[in-house]
């Protein structure tokens, strides 16, 4: 008979292994010696020593579910309680089972990283449905659009939750993406019909500023461009593929039109400011006759100058009160000598020639009054002009009073 420390071998062959609960039978041997009994059976031992040590690995290391891991366990138990290798069982049982609970605490560690995660993940999705919601009625349409976009890839890279939550979560998102996307195509749409809109009137301007172009009638029809320039800004964009073609178009034709004008203006200008400057020199000839000394003789030169007035076209506009102004101030002052005259020489004027004066010197003095105000407010124009008027009231005063002097003698 052979033995070892956790098995033996009797003399007809029969091998025991030795447990906590007394011998058991692992198998008969006839093939050979004890010893080789022995050896066979221990080897089975180290074998299962091996696929448990493998299996613990396995649990430790690897996220074998806990299902195979079970039925792993219970594979080998089935083989250590069927007795059939020498050596400590019971050490192998209780591997086993610190297997089993190692296996089972994993399992609850993994139920509750799966709830977590679960948990985690309907935040998430909550989340992407809460912000897609308010995007649903944004009018930022590109970049609300794109970040809708990026929530979907979001979303898919999210694990799934059970099948009801993640149906409902799915379907308020979808919702308020279509929900976008449907204001989206109603707000282009109508976008698209006012630049249609905006087209079908800007090409009417166009014709209207084309047939315009060429016209010669200058202040008609530069109002009338500035009517279509404003019916233009309230027409609104076209779309982009005609806008500019439209606009260049409009403006082109207003182009030609105002470079015309321009040219005919320029000429006109230059042609009224050599008249302002031959009717300036003309005004001061005139005023030289005052005073008035030989009346017949600036008569005579005043009808010159006049004459030669009247022959010399239009002056700029803004100068022509001025300009004209001065000779008006000769005439009156010739006028109001030869009345002078006609009352020196007249027996029935003295009277006449008495209160002239006083209305004369009456006159001077309010000019020279209204020419203090006028500088005082820093009206300089119109004390300029005063002082001109002035000029012909002294002028025709001290006639009077020559004159009165000459009916005195």
């Amino acid at each position: 008979m052979s033995s070892d420390p956790w098995g033996r071998v009797d003399e007809t062959g029969t091998v025991y292994v030795r447990t906590a609960e007394g011998e058991q039978v692992v198998g008969s041997w006839q093939a050979g010696s004890p010893e080789e009994a022995l050896a066979y059976f221990e080897r089975k031992y180290e074998g299962l020593v091996v696929e448990i040590g493998l299996l613990e690995r396995r649990v430790r290391t690897t996220d074998l579910s806990a299902k195979d891991a079970q039925a792993a366990i219970g594979h080998l138990r089935e083989q250590v309680d069927a007795h059939h290798a020498v050596g400590d069982l019971q050490a192998l049982r209780d591997r086993l089972d610190k297997l089993v609970a190692t296996v089972e605490s994993r399992r609850e560690e993994r139920k509750a990283q799966r709830a977590k995660q679960s948990d985690e993940t309907r935040h998430a999705k909550e989340a992407l449905v809460a912000e897609a919601e308010e995007l649903a009625g944004s009018e930022q349409w590109r970049s609300a659009g794109e970040r809708l976009r990026a929530l979907v890839d979001t979303w898919k890279g999210l694990p799934r939750l059970d099948r009801k939550s993640d149906d409902e979560l799915w379907h308020r998102f979808s919702h308020a993406r279509s929900a976008f996307s449907k204001r989206r195509k109603a707000h282009f749409a109508h976008l698209d019909a006012q630049r249609e809109d905006a087209r079908r009137i800007k090409e009417r301007l166009v014709s209207e500023a084309e047939a315009l172009s060429g016209s010669t009638d200058w202040g008609p029809t530069a109002a009338r461009y500035r009517e279509l320039m404003t019916e233009w800004k309230a027409a609104g964009r076209a779309q982009r593929e005609h806008e500019d073609d439209l606009w260049n178009r409009f403006r082109g034709a207003q182009d030609v039109f105002f470079a015309a004008r321009g040219s005919v203006f320029a000429e006109r200008d230059a042609e009224q400011a050599e008249n302002l400057k031959l009717k300036e020199e003309l005004a001061e000839e005139a005023e030289r006759l005052l005073p008035i000394g030989d009346l017949k003789a600036a008569r005579a030169a005043f009808r010159s100058i006049n004459e030669r007035w009247e022959a010399i076209g239009h002056v700029p506009r803004d100068a022509r009160p001025r300009v004209e102004g001065r000779m008006h101030t000769v005439d009156r002052a010739l006028q109001e000598a030869e009345e002078a005259e006609w009352r020196r020489t007249n027996p029935e004027a003295r009277a006449r020639a008495e209160g002239l004066t006083g209305q004369l010197q009456a006159a001077v003095d309010k000019l020279k009054g209204q020419i203090e105000q006028a500088r005082a407010q820093g009206n300089n124009a119109k004390a300029d002009k005063l002082e001109r008027e002035l000029e012909g009231r002294q002028a025709l005063l001290d006639q009077a009073l020559k004159g009165l002097q000459e009916f005195g003698g």
